[in-house]
């Protein structure tokens, strides 16, 4: 339970940090220019991770794909969930189920901090039902921070379903 309220307590001052302080410590591509090319740089990396992992959820799963872009201290948020942390997060990904249909997403924007270790990148998602003529819309938020040997990893990931077919 200790263990719980710990990783509670440092997921509420994470999203509080992010939301709280964004306008001061974040800086966005659409309304501040990049500092100089390594910010735009580090910006585009960090998008492009979040492609390449649409791009593996599409052709590999989406569960295999999360288990190779999340780093091993993250947080997801799913409805219906308390916060899913520390090795609760292997667990829950390895029981969903993914053959059932595709998932995939588009980053509609980003933004990273100061010191270019940090970022989201936010956008929509829809998963294509195999055995079904339809698609499931949504929108989603990803944290990433970069790793020491220079990757891009998923810290902390949520997203809300129900999205408007006309959001694309």
């Amino acid at each position: 339970m200790k263990s719980y309220l710990a990783a509670m307590n440092k997921l509420f001052v994470f999203v509080l940090l992010i939301t709280g302080f964004s306008s001061c410590i974040f800086t966005t591509r659409r309304e501040l220019p990049a500092k100089d090319e390594a910010d735009e740089k580090a910006m585009d990396e960090m998008e492009q991770t979040d492609r390449d992992f649409s791009a593996a959820s599409e052709k590999e799963g989406m569960k295999k794909a999360f288990l190779n872009y999340i780093a091993d201290d993250a947080v997801l948020l799913r409805p219906g969930y308390f916060p899913i942390v520390e090795g609760d997060v292997v667990k829950f990904l390895t029981s969903q189920e993914d053959t059932s249909f595709v998932m995939t997403w588009k980053p509609k924007g980003r933004q990273l901090s100061k010191s270019n270790d940090l970022g989201y990148t936010y956008g929509v998602y829809e998963i294509k039902l195999k055995e079904k003529d339809s698609v499931i819309y949504g929108t989603y938020l990803s944290i990433w921070q970069k790793q020491t040997d220079g990757k891009w990893k998923l810290v902390l990931d949520t997203g809300n379903s129900g999205a408007d077919n006309n959001v694309q």
